[in-house]
């Protein structure tokens, strides 16, 4: 007996009620924040760093699902990866024998990690970062992780007791025993250092809360430290890895770092398959699989499977033969240095930071008299409004899609596709200036700022 499945079909069928279904099954507040902001679009195709809608209009994707779409949606390398993987039929995840792609994946990342060793493959940035927390626990034989404030690493529970903001950890206690200590700030580590029981310090070279980077010189002295007290330096790049900051992994930007963990996912997958991956050195892994009876004592069901497998080497083949980390690192340049110009055209605009591709835009409180009391009317509210009030006209006017960078944040943050060029630039700048114009002149963006002024206050 054949079984009929008609994909094609069941979205034709019931494609349209794709809100209703989301608010009646799974979390009801997203649908109601997109529709109280204007973000209930429905797009119906994908390619690169563009959606489209409908009726042919094209979005611009500053986003890129958070990061995950590296090379855009639907590259045809990784498309056709995925193809054969399917069409090969191999025995996976059998979990007794060992297939050869997760070894050649391995491979191929170490190659851009030469003092690391070995790699466990699970499905996400957050189980990457509860690999390196386990294996440094293990390793050391010490309890306790040091974070940054501000950091974020996850949010299943080992990664969110390293996560520095408290409104995705309230209502979760009790947490491990964790700190927090400020980014940049070597004296507050070597104090909890002192106290004997760490056993690493995880950090984003640069957090995507904020975008805020390490100081310079910050990462090698935190690593010296660490080393002298016995502990381990991990470091996450689920975000800011695979060229995303314009070097394929950030914390190469600093001479001498050279991490005892690290964490990578997002790009990695394609865009297509969920995939992660924890890098770290030969004796971390050889204390955690410490004897044949200790074989699955970390291990993943769906980890190393073909599919992710596939699409990662697919992936570092695009990224080497397409000069992907160049193009972030050139294209990120001009962007930035394009914003950076406009900050002393526009009272509004504080500053403009970051690498590669990935930047921040920061608004801050402006000086002339009638521009102060709107910002503080918004700000009395709730801080972030004046963010999200750049973020909406964006889309709604210029069909660009981009994100406010943290709750209670006035920063937007910009991950594009990695592929974007001077095209994508010249949009995006020309549509920004076009919205800062009208938030100067007291423009329409101002009357859907007292529409979140007002949800704010209702919501308290």
């Amino acid at each position: 007996m054949t079984t009929e499945f008609d994909l094609g079909r069941l979205l034709s069928e019931r494609g349209a009620e794709r809100y209703e279904l989301h608010a009646r099954h799974l979390n009801h507040q997203l649908p109601r924040m997109l529709r109280t902001i204007g973000f209930d679009k429905v797009y119906e195709r994908a390619e690169g760093a563009y959606f489209w809608d409908a009726d042919g209009n094209d979005y611009l994707d500053m986003l890129s699902g958070f990061g995950v779409m590296g090379l855009g949606r639907h590259h045809p390398v990784v498309r056709k990866a995925l193809h054969d993987v399917l069409d090969a039929q191999l025995a996976d995840l059998t979990r007794f024998d060992c297939q050869p792609l997760p070894g050649l994946l391995a491979e191929r990342l170490l190659t851009h990690s030469p003092h690391l060793d070995r790699v466990f493959f699970g499905n996400s940035g957050t189980e990457a970062v509860e690999t390196a927390l386990k294996f440094a626990r293990r390793a050391t034989g010490k309890p306790r992780i040091l974070y940054c404030e501000h950091a974020f690493h996850g949010l299943t529970t080992g990664s969110l007791s390293v996560n520095g903001e408290d409104g995705f950890r309230e209502g979760f206690a009790p947490l491990l025993p964790d700190t927090a200590v400020p980014l940049g700030d070597l004296d507050a580590l070597e104090r909890e250092l002192r106290r004997g029981d760490v056993a690493a310090l995880i950090v984003e070279p640069v957090q995507g809360k904020g975008v805020h980077e390490a100081p310079p010189g910050y990462l090698y002295a935190a690593q010296e430290l660490l080393h002298r007290h016995k502990a381990l330096l991990i470091a996450d790049e689920v975000q800011t890895g695979l060229g995303r900051t314009g070097d394929f992994y950030a914390h190469q930007h600093e001479d001498g770092v050279e991490p005892d963990l690290v964490c990578v996912a997002k790009a990695l997958s394609g865009g297509y398959v969920p995939v992660g991956a924890t890098l770290g050195k030969e004796w971390i892994f050889k204390k955690v699989y410490s004897s044949i009876d200790r074989v699955l004592v970390h291990s993943a069901s769906f980890g190393s499977n073909a599919q992710a497998m596939a699409a990662g080497l697919a992936v570092l083949s695009v990224m080497e033969n397409e000069q992907v980390v160049a193009n972030a690192r050139a294209t990120g340049e001009l962007l930035k240095s394009r914003l950076a110009a406009l900050t002393g055209r526009y009272e509004l605009l504080a500053d403009v930071r970051g690498r590669g591709l990935m930047i921040g835009i920061e608004f801050g409180r402006p000086k002339s008299l009638r521009l102060r009391g709107r910002w503080t009317m918004l700000q009395a509210a709730r801080r972030g409004l004046f963010a999200q009030m750049v973020v909406v006209p964006l889309l709604q006017r210029h069909r660009i899609l981009t994100q406010v960078s943290g709750d209670h944040l006035e920063v937007i943050k910009l991950i594009p596709p990695l592929i974007v060029g001077e095209a994508e630039v010249d949009r995006f700048v020309d549509a920004f200036t076009a919205v800062m114009d009208d938030a100067h002149d007291g423009g329409l963006m101002w009357d859907f700022g007292k529409t979140l002024v007002k949800q704010a206050v209702a919501n308290r």
